[in-house]
């Protein structure tokens, strides 16, 4: 009886044993190639020691996947599944959508500020805000809106303080000078607010200070290796999130008397988003939270691109002339202006900002959350309730996608034909290139941010050389939206 017992035991313990390889074999062998874990501290022991180089050391463990895709346990906190693989991505963001929403976890990272706007929410009131800003840029007339923002901001403001740092020799932080001209367009566009942070002879604005520090202390509880610390701190409301509660009452309550004055106000024919929202009935809250939540995505993920295309471009000065080639053929020297259906056709432009992000995603990652238990495309076990993220940045160094030569800066693999001047753009996976999203939380701004970015380039480019006064190579801080450590200074010289 005894020998049975023991048999029964040893042939159930084998058949677990057993059932647990199988489900997890498809893992182990293609993905499990993560940092070292231990019992209790997860892989904390590896985070610390790589917390200055946080990208290049998960970038390295994925490029060490034979599948692109590892597992990281972390302390405190649930297993982390961090992929760079296309197909993996595509089944995050589009095939099996449903099961993997940004979840609670991240929603509760980023609530404070960005509260229920469309950018932290899920479910219903993801789809109804989906709908109604899908509604709002799709229109003509707040695309004019955004091209004529545009020309106002960059003729009488950027231009005139490049001319004047040019003449005067005057060393400029163009990161610096980006962030506030995008502040400037999007306040415009999102608020019909002008917040004048590009004049350099005043105080930066409270609003934006606060923005600032509001964005990087909520980017740096998604980082820190254990939840509860930051948790913890903000019931106290001591330390960084008393420091972010301060920021998000100010910016909260800025937007709100934006709200409130423009409701008051009487005009016939306004095109900003703002006005666009209130007309439609919506509650003073939900507004906010949407405007706040277009102004984070439209104003640092525009200046990060740009900021890290000047520096490339000082590095590859074939490319800038390819790109001044273009932008004088497209207007004529001078004949033309920059309108909408001229900035669409600048391939070129597209080429060069598309392989910049391509380096150096604006956004570096991006997570969602599990409801269920699903296996990814490679064979990754996902449990419910497991962080799932996909790595942008990681992706566009990948050899599996894009070749031997993908440290390398080169427009040409935008090209249908390489080396064709003019030609036609190659239609990338969005899964491949996700530095926009896909699948059904693709970025509705999509277009409208490389016409504005093709706008400030190209009259950039056209009247001035950028030249960084340091030849090292710069640091690149993904927080929130990823921006350039110490900034990027530059002297200005006119292009002859």
């Amino acid at each position: 009886m005894v020998m049975c017992f023991f048999m029964v035991f040893a042939l159930g313990f084998f058949l677990l044993c057993f059932l647990h390889s199988f489900l997890a074999k498809k893992s182990v062998l293609a993905s499990n190639v993560g940092p070292p874990s231990y019992p209790f501290l997860g892989c904390l022991i590896s985070f610390y020691k790589n917390r200055r180089r946080l990208l290049d050391w998960y970038t390295d463990l994925l490029s060490e996947s034979p599948c692109q895709t590892i597992v990281v346990s972390r302390l405190g906190g649930r297993r982390t599944v961090v992929t760079a693989n296309s197909a993996n991505v595509e089944h995050m963001l589009k095939t099996n959508f449903n099961n993997f929403p940004k979840g609670k976890p991240f929603t509760e990272i980023l609530g404070d500020l960005l509260g229920c706007g469309i950018f932290n929410v899920d479910g219903e009131l993801w789809s109804t805000q989906r709908k109604l800003a899908s509604h709002e840029f799709s229109t003509k007339s707040l695309r004019e809106f955004v091209v004529k923002t545009l020309q106002e901001e960059v003729e009488s403001r950027l231009l005139p303080l490049l001319e004047e740092a040019m003449e005067t020799d005057k060393i400029l932080d163009l990161q610096d000078v980006l962030r506030r001209f995008a502040f400037d367009t999007i306040c415009k566009v999102s608020l019909g607010h002008d917040p004048c942070c590009l004049d350099l002879s005043k105080p930066v604005p409270p609003l934006v200070k606060a923005f600032d520090s509001a964005s990087e202390i909520s980017a740096m509880r998604g980082m820190a290796p254990m939840f509860v610390v930051w948790k913890i701190k903000r019931a106290l409301n001591i330390g960084s999130e008393k420091k972010l509660k301060e920021a998000i009452q100010l910016v909260h309550g800025c937007v709100l008397e934006i709200i409130q004055n423009k409701k008051r106000a009487i005009e016939a024919e306004t095109e900003d988003l703002l006005s666009r929202l209130l007309s439609a009935g919506h509650d003073d809250e939900v507004v906010r939270d949407m405007v706040i939540s277009f102004i984070m995505a439209g104003r640092d993920t525009m200046s990060s691109a740009l900021t890290w295309l000047f520096w490339l471009l000082s590095k590859h000065q074939n490319a800038e002339q390819m790109m001044v080639k273009e932008i004088e053929s497209m207007l004529g020297n001078g004949e033309k202006g920059l309108d909408f259906e001229v900035l669409k056709e600048m391939n070129c432009v597209k080429a060069c900002l598309c392989e910049s992000m391509r380096l150096y995603p604006p956004v570096a990652w991006d997570s969602k959350h599990a409801l269920n238990d699903d296996v990814l495309p490679d064979g990754t076990l996902v449990m419910k309730g497991d962080r799932v993220t996909y790595f942008p940045y990681g992706m566009g160094r990948m050899e599996e996608l894009w070749g031997k030569d993908r440290f390398e800066f080169k427009p040409d693999r935008w090209f249908r034909e390489p080396g064709a001047e003019n030609g036609l753009l190659k239609s990338v996976s969005p899964f491949k290139f996700p530095v926009f999203q896909a699948g059904p939380r693709v970025c509705l701004g999509k277009e409208m941010a490389f016409i504005q970015m093709k706008y400030v380039v190209a009259s950039i480019l056209r009247r001035f050389e950028i030249r960084p006064i340091c030849q090292d190579q710069p640091i690149f801080i993904p927080l929130l939206t990823a921006y350039m450590a110490g900034g990027l200074k530059v002297l200005v010289r006119r292009r002859i």
